[in-house]
């Protein structure tokens, strides 16, 4: 295991951590589950980048990329996945909003870093994505088919992910607070969704790896739990109503 790879897997695990303890705080202290302000988002933020974060670690490893390149990308990865936790995490414990707060020359300077942090992570995971699609083929036919859907439907998540800032940016400016954090509310679990089915996908074709099916089968398995993810996205994006 390369340095960087052991360094991004103990920062997942440190982030996982940090959600599993707010998750105690939230139930010990019966604290508010919904709205901008709840410790749920330090909850959902830790355990969200800690698992995304093991899952591209994990994936990635076997991509044929340059070791410069795949020190950069995933180092660039796990230090951003580090910042946008932390001032998630700071801004709920200071009870404020911490996307789309431009209440004080503080609360913006902390709301414009979470979005340039995201497009960082846009352009990190289309590196890794296009690694995918150049670098993958020493993998099984069952495990690449498996990766690159993932990093697919990953980039979609993304995309939602920046729609709901964009949006929620342009709202927010205009003094409309309360559409803007609608607007993000009804586009979360279309991101949420799609981020993880780069654990979710490749998960599933380990473990055919550990089956007696054949390659063939693995592959039609694979495939078929990939188009069925992409349905799953394009159904909760029609029930929220994107």
């Amino acid at each position: 295991m390369r340095s960087i790879e052991r360094a991004a897997y103990v920062v997942a695990a440190l982030l996982v951590a940090s959600g599993l303890v707010h998750l105690g705080v939230l139930v010990v202290t019966d604290g508010p589950w919904l709205g901008p302000v709840s410790l749920r988002k330090a909850l959902t933020f830790g355990l969200s980048f800690g698992l995304t974060l093991a899952a591209v670690t994990w994936v990635t490893s076997s991509l044929a990329l340059r070791p410069a390149l795949r020190t950069v990308l995933l180092g660039t990865f796990t230090a951003v996945s580090v910042l946008e936790t932390a001032l998630v995490t700071m801004q709920a414990w200071r009870g404020v909003p911490s996307h789309l707060n431009f209440a004080t020359g503080f609360d913006t300077a902390v709301s414009m870093t979470l979005a340039a942090g995201g497009g960082l992570i846009i352009v990190t995971v289309l590196g890794f994505a296009a690694g995918a699609v150049v670098g993958a083929r020493g993998l099984g036919r069952s495990m690449r088919l498996a990766v690159r859907s993932g990093f697919a439907l990953l980039v979609v998540g993304l995309v939602v992910g920046g729609v709901m800032i964009g949006s929620g940016v342009t709202e927010a400016r205009t003094g409309n607070a309360q559409l803007a954090y609608s607007a993000i509310s009804t586009l979360k679990p279309v991101h949420g969704v799609a981020l993880h089915a780069i654990a979710v996908l490749p998960a599933l074709a380990w473990a055919l790896g550990r089956t007696s099916w054949s390659e063939r089968r693995r592959v039609r398995a694979v495939a078929a739990a990939a188009v069925a993810y992409a349905i799953m996205v394009a159904v909760v994006a029609v029930f929220t109503g994107l």
